[in-house]
């Protein structure tokens, strides 16, 4: 309502020669009650004559025995009690009055920025570029709340391990923590419930022990309760991605390492004009302070050594010296792993880039087994891949609709280590009946490509032998290189099998 005083004061702008929009700006009204005001219409208060009014009494015992749900009060309200109060005017009585029964609804409040009292920390997802492939990475974010301090590094995957590792590392390099972990409802730090009746884990207190801090969850669906840590992964998207290019991992972590650290914390804030670095210096009487060569995070991993000497950790295979092959205990860092064999002298090896996987590793200045592979090494399939190129255009073709998704084949390379195989069982033209045969049926199954040899070689009405296959062969394989490397192992006649010689006796 707009009182008579203000009227007047319309009038008078007007009368000085203020635009009608330039008034509704200046008195903050809308610009058509500025036109009705100098139209000269009434400047009687309008007054609602239809107002709708109920017992709080009532009210409130119904929003009791709904469990504080409006819709379901509402339709009591105007079926049991014939009331016919709008649902619109009801949830605005019961926002007037506070009636609302056990329920929180306010999604973000207002808290006071204390020196030293929280700090934020929260993970998002972001889709980057390093070097010639893109990558779906992981950024996780610490924030000291009220000077505005952040540290950022990027994962190619987050766990609970790597999320201690990322507080021990942060930390180390501030120095200091705040007494208090604003988080979400993540399961990397609470075992079950949600905000003030989360459960953290154990393991997760027991490390945020030495450096002074306990965790806090926000409520579920109040994420503006971290709103500092939200806006900062913001700033990473328009500010920190936005024009750079990456070679690797390690370079991206070392730009947003400069950028956090350095660049954004030195350059003032928006709206307060403070820096950072300059606000951290005047909050660390009030932050807790990290004690001095805390140890670093690590995990204990138990793996049994192979035949051949080798045990696996994250995808690479790592080689133990000595006889024994016996369970072996692991320790295993952030950038590095230590072994522990029975009976021999800890091994220490660094681990490698996270996109190296299926490597072999060794002590230095040891001479490992030439012939033993890992157990579960996984072969390679690229030089069967260009023998079977090179055996004509329907042979690629078919090994790119392989490759493809529309395939559905699981394991590819060992499909391909097949195909191979079965080149070599077959002479070329038949060969040539089954892979148009399989390229044109899109058929994914070697049992089927078998089948139509066989059908193949059965319609065809000549027998296997009278298959050309000089260009596999030819007349002078004696003197090929394999075959006189192997003509020195004696080859012993085999005859008939008669069975063992015990159940020849006892016949």
């Amino acid at each position: 309502m707009i009182t008579t005083e203000n009227r007047n004061i319309v009038r008078a702008l007007f009368g000085q020669g203020k635009r009608k929009k330039e008034i509704a700006r200046i008195m903050g009204i809308d610009p058509k009650s500025v036109r009705s005001i100098l139209a000269g219409e009434t400047d009687e208060a309008c007054l609602r004559k239809d107002t709708k009014a109920v017992d709080p009494n009532l009210l409130r015992e119904v929003l009791q025995n709904t469990n504080g749900y409006i819709q379901r009060a509402h339709e009591i309200l105007t079926e049991e009690h014939k009331s016919d109060i709008a649902y619109s005017t009801l949830t605005r009585l019961v926002r007037k009055d506070g009636l609302l029964v056990n329920k929180d609804h306010s999604r973000h409040y207002s808290v006071e920025d204390i020196p030293g009292e929280e700090m934020q920390q929260d993970t998002s997802t972001y889709h980057i570029k390093l070097g010639d492939r893109s990558y779906r990475l992981i950024a996780s974010g610490l924030y000291l709340r009220y000077c505005k301090m952040r540290y950022i590094k990027f994962y190619p995957y987050f766990n609970r391990f790597l999320m201690k590792c990322f507080f021990h590392e942060a930390l180390t390099f501030l120095g200091y923590a705040a007494g208090r972990c604003v988080i979400d409802n993540t399961n990397l730090a609470v075992l079950h419930g949600t905000g003030k009746e989360a459960v953290f884990h154990p393991e997760m207190i027991q490390f945020a022990k030495p450096y002074g801090f306990e965790w806090f969850a926000h409520e579920k669906g109040h994420a503006n309760r971290k709103a500092g840590k939200e806006r900062n992964f913001w700033t990473v998207s328009t500010n920190f991605l936005a024009g750079r290019t990456f070679r690797d991992m390690a370079d991206l972590n070392s730009q947003a390492f400069d950028w956090a650290t350095d660049r954004y914390a030195r350059r003032p804030q928006a709206r307060t004009r403070l820096i950072p670095v300059a606000l951290f210096e005047n909050e660390k009487p009030y932050l807790i302070k990290v004690p001095l060569a805390l140890p670093s995070p690590c995990r204990i991993l138990e793996r049994r050594t192979d035949q051949h000497g080798y045990i696996a950790v994250n995808a690479n295979y790592y080689w133990i010296p000595g006889k024994a092959r016996p369970n072996t205990k692991i320790i295993e860092y952030e950038k590095k792993i230590k072994i522990y064999p029975e009976s021999e002298t800890p091994i220490e090896y660094d681990l490698p880039d996270w996109t190296v996987h299926n490597a072999k590793y060794s002590p230095k200045g040891i001479d490992t087994n030439p012939y033993g592979e890992p157990r579960n090494l996984k072969k390679s399939c690229e030089e069967e891949e260009q023998k079977l190129r090179n055996l004509g255009q329907a042979t690629a073709e078919y090994l790119d609709f392989v490759k493809s998704p529309e395939s559905n084949i699981r394991y590819k390379p060992r499909f391909i280590r097949s195909l191979y195989a079965l080149t070599k069982k077959l002479a070329p033209p038949l060969w040539s009946i089954v892979i148009e045969r399989a390229l044109k049926y899109r058929l994914t199954s070697m049992g089927s490509l078998v089948k139509v040899s066989t059908l193949a070689l059965t319609n065809s009405g000549t027998a296997s032998a009278d298959w050309p296959c000089d260009d596999l062969f030819g007349k002078d394989y004696e003197n090929r290189p394999a075959y006189r490397e192997g003509c020195f192992s004696q080859e012993n006649p085999l005859g008939p099998y008669e069975g063992p010689l015990d159940e020849k006796e006892n016949k």
